[in-house]
């Protein structure tokens, strides 16, 4: 039996998200300096959120994307710098169509993690 700690981080990062944005932002006794800063720490929670409860599975699925493009297994920064040499020196022109549909749905998982409306968009 694995005991998880409630509430998780994901659910601690989501309930200061809510408070500040429920609570604090766009209150009109605030600073407007202050009012901003809260917006900008209620995304960065949006963020650390994503990447608690998105980030495993997303770099599950980039390890095996890179795996299945460059033919071997390894640690997914250094598949990810081994696809950079071979973009820069050419080595996979050939198969351009299958080198960028891996890496858009790079991006695609980091945009899930930074703003999620980019994807919907």
């Amino acid at each position: 039996m694995t005991l998880r700690p409630r509430p998780t981080a994901a659910e601690l990062v989501e309930a200061v998200g809510e408070f500040l944005e429920r609570d604090v932002v766009g209150r009109e006794e605030l600073p407007g300096r202050v009012s901003f800063h809260a917006r900008v720490a209620v995304n960065v929670l949006g963020m650390v959120e994503r990447e608690l409860t998105l980030g495993p599975e997303l770099e599950a699925a980039e390890r095996t994307r890179l795996c299945e493009l460059l033919g071997h297994d390894g640690e997914a920064d250094a598949l990810t710098a081994e696809l950079a040499r071979a973009v820069r020196d050419g080595s996979l022109d050939e198969r351009r169509d299958e080198v960028t549909a891996v890496v858009r749905e790079s991006v695609r998982a980091k945009l899930l993690v930074a703003n999620p409306r980019y994807v919907e968009a």
